[in-house]
């Protein structure tokens, strides 16, 4: 049968590090998997009880919107948390938010067909740039500055003027970077300027040394997204949530209606207990920042050094003399200390120096893997 040539699906990113995988997990011990910041640590009690506690009443179709329950919880976490008030009528529910991510310039194109281009960091989660080639966008990445964060002033006015939306990511991943609201202000203003929508991706919000976010710029032309899959380890239920203008949510969770996009009723009902719980987050935050500094230390006295930002989930790390490429350090911790960590160009040429290591592994296995480079010698 003859077919004509269409999308061809890229390999998935961390697909691409499989040998290495392979070569790591022949150590004796096995790999000490650090590529993919999927946690390792327990799903709060609370939520488990919640979701038990409904799956007899279960039977029928969830609210794709969320319950009003659940908006009303992330609403009240908004204000809690982010000294933010919102509406719980102004919070629509997502199936975790990389979903969220890749299907919203698709979304907003047919809102405003006259725009076909998504604006992201140059160093970035690996989906902002997805979601724009899977709406038949033009995917153009911002350059960054020394701190990892958007240099607006390099994007070109025709650029600009095409644009859909301009994805920020604070706290950063894969840099760890860490935003204040005079950056926020600044970013706000400068896509309302231009008609531009901000969509403020910040998952990592709760592992900033101060929490912040695009809301307190004002809500006309942002989105503000966040998710249960870090601060709470819900990354398995797929559950995170949206908020910001009032127009552009009501849009949005009319038009995801149609696409049956829906929270399933047991995993609402964990997120309610989650956000309205903080002592796990406090828990979770701190074994974070105990990971960070263990391997922060330990991977310094190997040649290795961060050099991203202050937020407690991600190391952005790079050799010292700043000359070797991501995979070769990548294949040197595979190799020397069984530790899987990402290539710094999985997110970006501008990353290609740096590789990402998640502190999702429990300390006794991180410390396994430093005790095999110490071993080893330096990397």
């Amino acid at each position: 049968m003859t077919t004509t040539a269409g999308f061809v699906p890229p390999p998935y990113p961390y697909e691409r590090l499989d040998a290495l995988k392979r070569l790591a997990d022949a150590l004796p011990g096995g790999v000490v998997d650090c590529s993919i910041g999927t946690p390792c640590d327990p799903v709060p009690d609370v939520a488990t009880a919640a979701a038990a506690g409904v799956l007899d009443a279960s039977m029928g179709y969830p609210a794709s919107a969320g319950s009003p329950a659940l908006r009303e919880a992330a609403a009240g976490w908004i204000r809690r948390r982010l000294g933010v008030t919102v509406d719980a009528s102004e919070v629509g529910a997502c199936v975790g938010t990389k979903e969220f991510v890749t299907t919203l310039p698709h979304l907003l194109r047919l809102r405003t067909p006259g725009r076909d281009t998504v604006l992201y960091p140059a160093v970035a989660y690996p989906s902002y740039e997805m979601g724009a080639v899977l709406a038949g966008c033009r995917a153009v990445p911002v350059p960054v500055d020394a701190d990892w964060r958007l240099d607006l002033d390099a994007v070109a006015d025709g650029d600009a003027e095409r644009a859909l939306v301009l994805w920020c990511n604070e706290p950063g991943n894969p840099t760890g970077s860490v935003a204040d609201d005079i950056y926020f202000e600044r970013i706000a203003s400068w896509a309302r300027e231009r008609g531009i929508t901000v969509a403020s991706d910040e998952c990592y919000v709760e592992f900033a040394p101060d929490v912040t976010t695009i809301l307190r710029a004002g809500r006309e032309g942002v989105l503000a997204v966040h998710s249960l899959s870090k601060r709470s380890n819900m990354a398995g239920m797929r559950v995170g949530f949206y908020t910001g203008d009032p127009d552009l949510v009501h849009y949005l969770v009319e038009t995801r209606k149609h696409t049956g996009l829906m929270v399933p009723t047991p995993v609402q009902a964990a997120a309610i207990a989650a956000l309205d719980d903080d002592a796990h987050v406090e828990a979770q935050r701190a074994r974070y920042a105990e990971r960070g500094a263990l391997m922060a230390e330990g991977l310094a006295a190997a040649g290795l050094v961060h050099g991203g930002g202050p937020a407690a989930f991600y190391l952005w790390l790079r050799s010292e003399s700043g000359t070797d490429d991501g995979w070769e350090i990548a294949g040197r911790l595979a190799h020397e200390a069984g530790l899987l960590a990402s290539p710094g160009d999985l997110y970006g040429v501008a990353g290609a120096d740096h590789v990402r290591l998640a502190l999702v592994q429990p300390l006794d296995r991180l410390e396994l893997a430093l005790d095999r480079l110490a071993a080893k010698g330096s990397p």
